[in-house]
């Protein structure tokens, strides 16, 4: 079996059957916290702490799930193919897996950062799963206070064109669990390569935006990633 390039664009759907809370769905984040306070540069500037805690609580959350099935069969996956994940999760689900290439789009729970200069790598400190809670105040290395290290609402996002340059390379493109809502990361899409094949697993209906034609798998992400790897190991 010839090794293939495997690009998978993975969303909150991904993470939600590990019990790790989605932000759009009927009982989501964002019925419970409005996004300007938590998710906004504007947000840290006026209230720091409560930012500070919010993701204190998420980082909890996330600590006490563990990967689902889909998490772990996508790891499973590169025995047999070389596979690239680029996840708009923030949580580390898919490397506790045991995947190996997982490029974070929106930033990373386990991490944080200068308040001045939150993409400086110097800057960045990983946290421990023992010593998770961040205090506001506490210093960066350049002395400014802490953030999540987080892309919020109307912040560049670092990473996309190493993203788009992952998708232009892939041999098959599997997108799991995302409404494809948020740019720049529905426009990945739109990066793969003419004749690619291209699945999409997700129980609900998705407005596409790809160039080419899709393969719908209405399915959740460990049914749907079980179902595609059957396929693709049989070819």
């Amino acid at each position: 079996m010839e090794r293939k390039n495997i690009v998978v664009l993975t969303g909150a759907g991904m993470s939600a059957e590990s019990g790790i809370s989605t932000f759009r769905d009927n009982g989501g984040l964002w019925e419970r916290y409005n996004i300007e306070d938590v998710a906004t540069p504007e947000g840290w500037e006026r209230d720091p702490e409560l930012v500070t805690s919010f993701y204190n609580r998420r980082r909890q959350e996330m600590l006490d799930a563990q990967p689902c099935m889909g998490h772990c069969l996508l790891a499973e996956l590169e025995r047999f193919h070389d596979v690239s994940i680029i996840t708009q999760n923030v949580d580390n689900l898919h490397e506790r897996a045991g995947s190996t290439s997982v490029l974070h789009l929106h930033g990373e729970l386990m991490k944080v950062t200068s308040s001045l200069s939150p993409n400086a790598p110097e800057q960045i400190i990983e946290l421990s799963p023992s010593c998770a809670d961040v205090q506001y105040g506490d210093p960066a290395p350049d002395g400014s206070p802490l953030r999540p290290f987080i892309v919020w609402f109307g912040e560049a996002v670092p990473l996309i064109d190493d993203a788009c340059e992952l998708c232009r390379k892939a041999d098959v493109l599997v997108v799991i669990g995302t409404s494809l809502n948020v740019y720049p990361a529905a426009g990945l899409t739109r990066c793969v390569p003419p004749g690619a094949p291209v699945w999409l697993i997700d129980p609900a209906s998705v407005t596409w935006n790809a160039s080419g034609s899709v393969r719908h798998l209405r399915m959740g992400a460990s049914e749907g990633v079980a179902c595609f790897m059957k396929e693709l190991l049989e070819c």
